[in-house]
């Protein structure tokens, strides 16, 4: 599952060299405490590439992935608990406009209507927030009021499916919800399903209903996590986490469907360690492609992409720390951020603008057992 510097991941265009932005994180691993107070925040300079200021800003626990209203207003956190209840929560929060780096205020939480809820995602227009939750394999849709709470979930679907990977694959597992560029399409890698559930989505009501074809089958036991679209919508990149690799599928926009054209994979061929590929990027130039390798390896693989839109790869380097469960691309495009969950830090590497290669940069920032992060825009709409 996850971490949070959000590149759906940015949801409008960002500028300037100086911007603030927030950290999500594991409180607990299990029944042990982290030491996380939960969601941080932080100074980030373009200009040399260095995180600063980090301070807790919110009390919360387990707030794993984040996710910025398009307006700037408002954030929302999962609080992946796995309860005994048999539903974590959605928390919403408000940003002081003048100060973003601010303490965030609690305006209200859900139900995420499943346990262990490991990703969300916002509609372009700010009208629908989308959940997936990881154990029980649901999604949900709910109302975003113009107050930035959440109403109660106006859609519950449980996805069906499993694999041949003991301990992994017994039942359906949702790892990511994705609106398609053109906003008509949620998409949802289901690692437990080896599959890419595929839904028709009607922005005016929030309705969700299962595409013709409902899925995208993936190679049996090899576990979609996440997903990425290439600049031109043409074509969709999902990283398998259980066989790490990227592969490459074909995007019908019309018919919503999908078709792989390839696989590339992101270890060395063969490689005998624990293996769990991670998080997928696209670089904002479109050129390029980043994925991550947790486990024994703990890289991030980088990609050239060709014409065809099919990546090679080019170059692997230490993540600086271990499980790299999330990495994200800065707003100027010239650095990548790897959140170190295992290790409790963030590390920043320099992207070469000609060849998309990576180059440690400055020392680790500790934080402890970041899962996500996100910046926050220079410019918003309201």
């Amino acid at each position: 599952m996850r971490f949070v510097l959000c590149l759906l991941i940015f949801p409008v265009q960002l500028f300037g060299s100086s911007h603030s932005g927030w950290i999500g994180t594991y409180t607990s691993d299990g029944a042990k405490a982290t030491g996380s107070r939960g969601i941080y925040s932080f100074e980030w300079d373009a200009k040399t590439g260095s995180l600063t200021e980090v301070r807790a800003v919110a009390s919360t626990s387990n707030p794993t992935f984040l996710a910025l209203h398009p307006n700037g207003r408002f954030l929302y956190a999962v609080n992946e608990d796995a309860s005994a209840s048999g539903t974590d929560r959605i928390t919403a929060f408000a940003i002081d406009a003048a100060r973003p780096s601010s303490a965030l205020l609690e305006i209200g939480s859900v139900p995420s209507m499943g346990r262990a809820p490991c990703h969300l995602s916002i509609d372009a227009h700010g009208k629908w927030l989308f959940v997936a939750n990881y154990i029980t394999g649901s999604i949900a849709v709910y109302p975003i009021q113009a107050d930035g709470r959440l109403a109660e979930a106006k859609q519950v679907i449980r996805q069906q499916g499993s694999g041949p990977v003991t301990g992994r694959q017994e039942s359906a597992h949702a790892h990511e919800v994705i609106v398609s560029p053109d906003g008509r399409f949620l998409l949802a890698p289901d690692l437990g399903a080896d599959s890419v559930f595929i839904y028709r989505f009607d922005s005016a009501t929030g309705a969700l209903a299962p595409n013709d074809p409902p899925a995208a089958k993936f190679l049996s036991g090899s576990g979609p996590r996440h997903l990425v679209f290439s600049k031109d919508g043409r074509f969709v990149y999902v990283i398998t986490e259980l066989v790490p690799a990227v592969v490459t599928l074909r995007w019908d926009r019309v018919r919503g469907s999908m078709t792989q054209i390839s696989g590339s994979p992101t270890l060395l061929s063969p490689y005998d360690g624990h293996q769990g590929a991670a998080e997928i990027a696209l670089h904002p130039n479109g050129k390029f492609l980043y994925a991550s390798n947790r486990g024994g390896n703990n890289t991030i693989t980088a990609f050239r992409l060709g014409h065809d839109g099919i990546p090679t790869q080019m170059d692997r380097v230490s993540s600086g720390g271990s499980i790299p469960r999330y990495f994200g691309i800065d707003p100027s495009g010239r650095f990548l951020i790897v959140a170190n969950q295992g290790t409790g830090e963030l590390v920043t590497f320099g992207i070469d603008a000609a060849t998309g290669s990576l180059a440690r940069r400055g020392t680790a920032v500790t934080v402890p057992a970041p899962a996500d992060f996100l910046f926050v825009p220079t410019h918003r709409s309201h």
